[in-house]
Formats: structure tokens, sequence, C-alpha cells
């Protein structure tokens, strides 16, 4: 007969499965000598004995597997219809026999905690905290009997059916054991988080006490005093009015009394209470190998845990050195613009290309680190130089205000000065380097001829693609030769400085030149009215002559019904062929295969090695091009880029005609048509070194793929795609023959990490210790409205579409586009919206270069935009002064 019953002190972590999450902890607390009330386990084979007697039990998984989470209404209805058929089951009576007998061994005479503990709670990534039954202070066989039957009903609350469904996890696996624990009866109980929930920080303990029952501060009735205590011993004290706490009665449940008022506002928990919780928190901390969530209670002097379970909404810390030093780290995919999990083999790619800090025996930087499945920049060293602290705060500050603002808060912080360091090598290395960035900009400003820059520029990438393709080889298929692994690392190694110096540098120039611009404006002329127009149809941008292209595609389907049809709801899977069965589909296809050799190596996420591009997925690209097709007239695009071009041309000569008439006006014209001629220049070369970056990316990712096939193919790997999960070095270790023994559970593991990793939102900045690094943000008067940076100036007003994968979109015109972020595979959608607004970005990035080329007025790092806004709203977005306010 299966287990029923299993003593709490007797539990252990391997019987997990069954004595469920909370029911596993508990047992481990008590064998690492942690006061924890006794009690025991009703395990799992008592829930699925009393489940399998439901003869519905089939068609009860059916109707939960077919639901769709974010439909609130059918959850809650299939909800309540399983929770009312289980009502109606009796209890096994082999069940109620174990269950009854361990009560009376435990001691009648005793008021008993009733708890759910779930297979599917606790866990290291989801705590599913608070979805299921708890019963208080039970008294009796019948108030026991009903408890444990609520709390397995529990594991079907609409909650807990909809957090299964989101997040993945099978309705038939989810068993639930139930914890019977003696009562306490605590004169002070709460919460306790070994780490700051809210500012990440790991070496600050938060504590929330109030009086009676912790109930009452899980529930939410009473607000609680809250104590932080630092690593240091201190404690900060905020003290709340506690009005109500929660009571034991004598016949059993519990009830609501209010504080006497000379409790109210008095400090709850004594200060040598709260360090010695502090103490207890850490070691539980300790034990479990990570920060914990800790309800608790105190009587008597006397602590005693309740329960544990791992604080899964921290974002996870890389590993770093074992030195006492206050590292600072930034996310790369906010510099980028693709803050979705990236898979370790992108990774590596990454880490291998960055050209700054020392490299790993693997070839990787030191100065990117990954967690949580992102990637970030180490900025320690370079934020200890005074030098790179002042270029790093103003190229961050660029791409994002607070960013650089809060870059340069951290560093003048007392923590981290405390372990700075001078270093002689760094700093001349770091001289060196900003020495040559400067020589080069000022070149730039100064003497080097713009009228060829872009034609060298080109020149320079078609040069590094086939010296590229030469050293790897152009492998549509594994052949013979050379480790191929090996010779991408050292392409990787040796290509980034030259990209550096030809094609990232020109950003400076771009930078500097346009605030010499603004600055000689306002003091020549006295205003700035005309340097928006320098933004528009910028020569060479690679993004403005894709979306063109696009633009053309829009055209070629404007008026073909059933060619839009079919763009709208493409077969799967789709094959370019299946456009020539449709009526001017063969000119489409035509014009489709032509923009993908040019572009097909591009798509969402592209910085990542190992995502879909579109020559993979010509589909994703159907959105945009419908998107165009709905909006203006046949050409409208390139006349309007022609009038931009024009308009443009116009500014220039009516800023230089004023210019003129100003004391020293000939040498002043001189000067600024010199500016405005590097800032158009180096500016419209801004998406040069991205797209050699992606050519570059598709020429190593090809040869990867072949290598990949050909592991699958000789049974190395169970499937090609396991390579994602893999590192470049592992990958170079593995087709020399150097297989490790549990390479199948390496990438089970791994890919288990990463699927868990995809919905965290990483933080910009946060640092060694975990603490979220924020710069201040603008506050604004009116009540609802959206604060960001400006980024393309007007104004405009429109219905707000939010998207979240461009080829998901469905624009129409007049839309608003709001998006968490985009990258040049959102650039077909920008000329069928009116308007934009991102939850990242900054003055230099992206969105906010295309969107001034085409005149939509722009709002970017509006915090939580995506979930803010309502998808179909009316909104105004003012990309003069940073705004976006709802409209009635």
């Amino acid at each position: 007969m299966p287990e029923f019953i299993v003593p709490l002190s007797d539990s252990r972590r391997s019987l997990f499965e069954t004595v469920g999450g909370k029911g596993a902890h508990l047992a481990e607390m008590i064998n690492a000598g942690v006061p924890v009330p006794d009690g025991f386990c009703l395990t799992t084979h008592a829930f699925t004995r009393f489940l399998d007697s439901c003869q519905d039990l089939e068609k009860i998984h059916v109707r939960l597997e077919q639901l769709d989470p974010d439909d609130l209404a059918a959850v809650a209805c299939v909800g309540t219809e399983v929770r009312a058929r289980l009502a109606e089951l009796p209890m096994p009576m082999d069940v109620r026999s174990a269950l009854l007998e361990a009560w009376r061994r435990s001691g009648e005479q005793h008021f008993y905690a009733v708890r759910s503990s779930a297979t599917t709670e606790d866990l290291a990534d989801a705590s599913f905290a608070g979805q299921h039954d708890t019963r208080l202070n039970v008294s009796g066989e019948e108030q026991l009997l009903d408890s444990v039957r609520q709390c397995w009903i529990s594991l079907f609350t609409d909650r807990a059916i909809g957090y299964r469904c989101r997040f993945g996890y099978d309705h038939r696996q989810a068993e639930l054991a139930v914890v019977v624990q003696r009562m306490v009866l605590p004169e002070v109980a709460g919460v306790m988080f070994t780490a700051d929930p809210v500012s990440g920080h790991r070496r600050t303990t938060v504590v929330n006490a109030a009086y009676g029952l912790g109930e009452s501060v899980v529930s939410g009735l009473v607000n609680p005093d809250l104590y932080r205590v630092r690593s240091d011993g201190s404690i900060h004290r905020a003290i709340a009015d506690k009005r109500l706490m929660i009571r034991p009665l004598p016949s059993g449940g519990v009830t609501e009394e209010d504080v006497p008022e000379a409790l109210r506002t008095a400090q709850a928990l004594p200060d040598d209470g709260i360090t010695a919780l502090a103490e207890l928190g850490h070691r539980i901390q300790e034990h479990f190998g990570g920060p914990q969530d800790i309800e608790w209670s105190w009587a008597d002097g006397r602590i005693e845990v309740i329960q544990t379970r791992p604080i899964t909404s921290l974002f996870p810390l890389p590993e770093a050195p074992a030195d006492e030093r206050l590292r600072v780290y930034f996310s790369f995919g906010h510099q980028q613009v693709m803050t979705d999990a990236i898979k370790p083999l992108g990774a590596s790619v990454l880490r291998t290309f960055f050209p700054l800090g020392k490299r790993r025996r693997d070839g990787e930087s030191t100065q990117q680190v990954v967690a949580g499945s992102r990637v970030f920049f180490d900025y320690t060293e370079a934020l200890h130089s005074p030098l790179s602290r002042r270029m790093l705060a103003r190229a961050a500050g660029s791409m994002d205000k607070r960013v650089g603002d809060a870059l340069l808060g951290v560093a003048r912080s007392q923590r981290f000065r405390a372990h700075q360091r001078f270093d002689l090598r760094r700093e001349l290395a770091i001289n060196t380097f900003v020495a040559r960035t400067a020589a080069r900009v000022a070149a730039d400003l100064c003497w080097t001829r713009m009228t060829t820059k872009r034609a060298k520029a080109v020149a320079f990438s078609e040069r590094v693609l086939a010296g590229s393709r030469a050293a790897i080889g152009d492998r549509d298929a594994a052949g013979a030769g050379a480790n191929v692994v090996a010779r991408i690392q050292r392409d990787l190694r040796t290509v980034p400085i030259g990209i550096y110096f030809k094609l990232t540098l020109p950003q400076g120039s771009a930078m500097t030149a346009r605030g010499l611009i603004l600055r000689l404006s306002r003091s020549w002329l006295g205003d700035t009215g005309h340097v928006p127009a320098l933004d528009k149809s910028l020569p060479g941008n690679v993004a403005t002559e894709m979306a063109l292209e696009i633009g053309d595609l829009a055209d070629l389907v404007r008026d073909r019904d059933a060619l839009r049809a079919f763009l709208a709801a493409p077969p799967e899977p789709f094959r370019m062929s299946d456009l020539d069965a449709l009526p001017g589909g063969t000119v489409f296809r035509r014009a489709l295969e032509g923009f993908l050799a040019g572009y097909g190596m591009r798509g969402p996420g592209e910085i990542d090695i190992t995502r879909e591009r579109w020559s993979d997925r010509p589909e994703q690209l159907f959105a945009g091009i419908l998107g165009n097709a709905r909006t203006g007239l046949p050409g409208e695009h390139r006349e309007r880029h022609r009038a931009a071009e024009r308009a443009t041309a116009q500014a220039v000569e009516d800023v230089l005609d004023r210019l003129r008439t100003t004391p020293r006006g000939r040498a002043r014209a001189a000067v600024m048509s010199r500016l405005i001629s590097v800032y158009r220049t180096t500016m419209g070369l801004r998406e040069h070194q991205k797209f050699l970056t992606v050519r570059l990316f598709d020429i190593y990712r090809r040869a990867l793929h072949a290598e990949a096939r050909l592991l699958a193919d000789t049974g190395v790997l169970a499937r090609a795609a396991d390579a994602e999960f893999l590192s470049l070095d592992e990958l170079r270790r593995i087709v020399d023959g150097d297989v490790p023994e549990d390479l199948a559970g390496i990438v089970a593991a791994r890919r288990t990490a990463y699927e868990a990793d995809r919905s965290l939102r990483p933080p910009r900045l946060f640092t060694s210790e975990g603490e979220l690094v924020t710069g201040s943000h603008p506050a604004h008067r009116t009540a609802g409205v959206h604060v960001g940076v400006p980024v393309s100036a007007g104004v405009v007003e429109g219905r707000a579409r939010v998207v979240l994968r461009p080829q998901d979109a469905r624009l129409e015109d007049g839309d608003i586009l709001v998006a968490r972020f985009t990258d040049p595979a959102w650039t077909p959608l920008f000329a069928a919206v009116r308007g934009i607004v991102l939850e990242i970005g900054g003055l230099m990035t992206h969105g906010a270069v295309v969107a001034r080329e085409l005149g939509i007025p722009s709002v970017v790092g509006v915090d939580d935009a995506t979930r803010l806004i309502a998808d179909g709203s009316r909104i105004r977005v003012d990309g003069t002064t940073g705004t976006v306010e709802p409209l009635s």
C-alpha cells in the first residue's frame, strides 16, 4: 500500500514528489536544526487516491489543457466546475484512517495548522506562493478532515490553474501533499526576505512584523512594521500603525481583533528579536543556496519558522571574482535594444566578439558576463578610472540618460570607492585607447573627406566579409580541414577592433558634431529649430534603404486582395513557391527574393546568432509589408523620402544664409557647413557597423549549423539544435573528439534554464550585491501621464497598438506603435505608424534614429509602457517634451 503519512522529521528533499515543496523545505530545516513546529505530511499518494476516485478525471484534464490563460472568464468557469465536482467526492477510507491515526499520535488535544504543499510550489524558478489553501487553528476530527479536503481542492483555484497554463506546467503532473503542524500561538509574526525583494540588494534582510498570527501580514490585512537589516548589523525601522491582528479562537478557527491603542504604533518586534531573526534567515539562505522568503513567529523570546520558499522575483547574479569589490553590470541587451533571453551559443559568440577586457582561456572577454540568459558589461574596472568613467557615463547617457546618471552615482558611492585602486597598466591602456578615439573624431570633424567616407566604409565591410569567408570557408555542408569552430573563434577575436575604428567611431563623430551644431546654433542664431531637419533622409542609412524596399514590396500587394489575404494568414509551413499560385504572386515572390538576397540575414533579435532570420522564415516580414500597404498611396514612401531630402537641403541652405548675415558670417557658415556634413555623413553610417556584424554572424551561423548537423548525423548530438546550448569552446572540443560523458544532461539542463529565464525582465544596471540601480526619472504634474525621453520631435494622437513581436503586428492607418524595444527587424513597421513609444532606448538607439529619419514623433524610456498603456486606447505622444498622455 502506498505511504500516506510521513513525519516531518523523517522527510527529506529526495521525497519532494511525495511531500511537496513546502513539506520538503520544512523537513530539511528540521534536519538542519532550524526551529520548526512539529507535525506530519499527508503525502501526494493520498491526494492521488482521492483524485482517482473521480470518474470524470480525464474530461477534467482535457478541459484544463485546452484553456487559454489569458481568457480569465473561461479559467474561472472551468475552475468553478472542477472544484464543485471534487467537493462531492468522499475521502477514501484508507486515507481517512491513516490521517486520523497520525493526528491522534501527534496529540488530538492540540490545535493544528493545515497547509497545502504542492509539487509545483516553492521551486527555484516558480514559488506559486499563495495559490493553495491554508487552514489555521484547526481543532477536532471534522475540522481536520474538512481542512484537508479544502487543501486538495485548492490545487484547482483559478489562480493555480492559470499559473500552470501560463508557465507550461502539466496539470496531470501537479500533485498536492498536506502539511499538518502544531499550531503556533505567537505574540508577533510576519515575513522575512533574506534579500530586498524591491531593490534586489542581497546584503539587506527585510522583515515585516505585526501582532498575532502572521496571516495578517501574508494576506495584506494590516500595515506591518518594516525593518531593514544591513550586513553591518544596522537596522532601519519604519513603524506602522497596526490596527488589526488575527487571533486563534478557543473553539477553532481565527478571528480579527483590534490592536490595543498603546501597541498600535509601538515597535512590534524588539531589536534583539530582529537581529536574531536576520541571523537565522542568513543560516537558512546559506543552507538552501539562495535568497529565501520566510514566514516566522515570535513567542516568549523564541523564533519558530513556519515555512520557507525561494524568492523567485530576483534577477540572478553573474558569477563574480571572490573579492569584496562592488561590481557594476550594465545590460548589453538594453544597449542593443534586444532584452530577450540569449542561448548559450549566442552569448558565447558575443563574448568572443567583444574586443575589450581580458581573455579567458576559452577566448571570451571577461568584461562581458552572463546572468539570467542575458549578457552584461562588467563596468567595474572602467568606473575605477576617472577618464573612462566620464567617457562611459557620456556614452551610456546618449543611449539612456538615466543610465549615465546612475553609473556616476554608483562610482561616487562609499561602497564602490572603498575598493577603488589605481592600476597603471589599466590607465595607460585606457588613455591610449581614448587618445586614438579622440584623434579619429578630431580627424572626422576637421579634415576627413566626407564625400568618400561612405564608399570607404562600404569597401571596408566587403573586405572584412571576404576575409571571413576565406578564413572560415563558405560551408553549406561540413567538410574536411581544420576545426571550423576554432577558425570562427579566431575570426571573432581579430575582426572587431577594425570594425570599431572604421564603423563604430563615426557614431562618436556624429554625437560630437550634433552637440557642436546645437551649441553654435544657440550662440550664433539664438535658436535650434533647424536641427530636426538634419536628421531626415540621411545619406547611406541602411535602415532607410531597407524601409524603402519594404515600401516597394507593399506597393506590389496594395491592390491585390487575394495576395494580401494570403500574407495575412500564410500556411504553415510557408514555401516561397506558394506565392506563384496567386494573381501577382510571381512578381511579388521575385521582389521578395531580391530583398532577402540583400537583407535575409536580418531578423528579430539578430544579435543572437541562434535566432531565426528572415531568410529562414520570410513570413516574419508580412506584417510589416501589410502595414505599409494599408497606408498611403503607391510610390508615396519614395516621394516622401525625396521630399525630405529637398526639405533638408533647403533647411541647410537657409541656416547657412542666416549665418552669412551675422558678424564673421562667412567663417561661421563654413564651420556650420562642415559640421552638418560630418553629422549627416557619419550619422548615415550608424547602421553600417550593425549591418556588417549581422552579415558576419550569418557566415558564422551557417558554418556552425553545418557542423551541428554533422554532429547530429553521427549521433554525438541528439539533434542539431542542441548545439545552441553549448559554448563555442565546448563545441570546438566536441568536434575534436572530447565529448562530455553527460552531454545530453548538460544540454537538457541549459535548455530548462533558458526557458525559465525567458520570462525574466533584465535590469538596465545592477551591482554584484543584486541592487538595481536607477537614475532619476523626470516627474510630470499631470496624473496618468507617462514620462520618457523625447527623441523625435512632434505631437501626434492615435490608437495605441501594443506589439511584443514585429511579426505579430496588425497595424492600421493612424496607429501608434507601443513596444518594449525595436531593432532593425522592426523597421518595416515604422512607415506604417504615426508615432512610437518604447520602454527601452535613447537618443542614439535604432528606434530613435529611424523615427527622426521618418519624422515620426517618438518617446523612449517609458517604463512598463507595454503594460501600462492599453492596446487599442487613444493616446497623445509628444516627442518634444517626452510625454505620453492617455486620452478619454
